[in-house]
């Protein structure tokens, strides 16, 4: 909850969740720069966009990582780099299976989704190979929203 947050947790929780993107970028750049360009491919969450109540630090830094996107895609363009950010919906990995999801709430979203299925990992492979090939050679500053139709 908001009032539960505390400067250590939501430093800690920004340098989980959005630093590593700008660093990941800054150090692959040069060689793409000297590839002739390249793409780079950041990951996000829909969390950001459906008001969720209980998250506000994990939240900030999914819609910073769009912000940082568009910000890197303005930089490096020029050089040839596209930078996009794919936003999952609920994607279940065996973890979260493990830690916190139950039967209820997982039928309860999926009920919510155009799609009537479970979200695996599998399914953002696609999008992933896609922004990495040619194919979305003048696609760049953009989300992708892989989430079933739920929003």
């Amino acid at each position: 909850a908001v009032e539960d947050v505390t400067v250590e947790f939501w430093d800690n929780n920004q340098a989980v969740n959005l630093r590593p993107h700008f660093f990941s970028a800054q150090a692959v750049a040069p060689g793409m720069k000297r590839a002739g360009g390249g793409s780079i491919i950041n990951f996000t969450s829909t969390s950001f966009l459906i008001n969720h109540p209980d998250m506000p630090a994990y939240t900030a830094a999914k819609a910073g990582i769009v912000g940082l996107t568009k910000g890197l895609a303005g930089k490096l363009g020029a050089d040839g780099i596209r930078v996009n950010a794919i936003a999952p919906g609920w994607v279940i990995t065996e973890r979260q299976k493990e830690l916190w999801v139950t039967e209820q709430a997982l039928a309860a979203h999926v009920a919510m989704q155009c799609i009537k299925q479970v979200m695996q990992p599998e399914d953002i492979v696609g999008t992933v190979l896609f922004l990495a090939s040619d194919a979305s050679r003048m696609l760049t500053a953009q989300m992708l929203i892989v989430d079933g139709g739920f929003l």
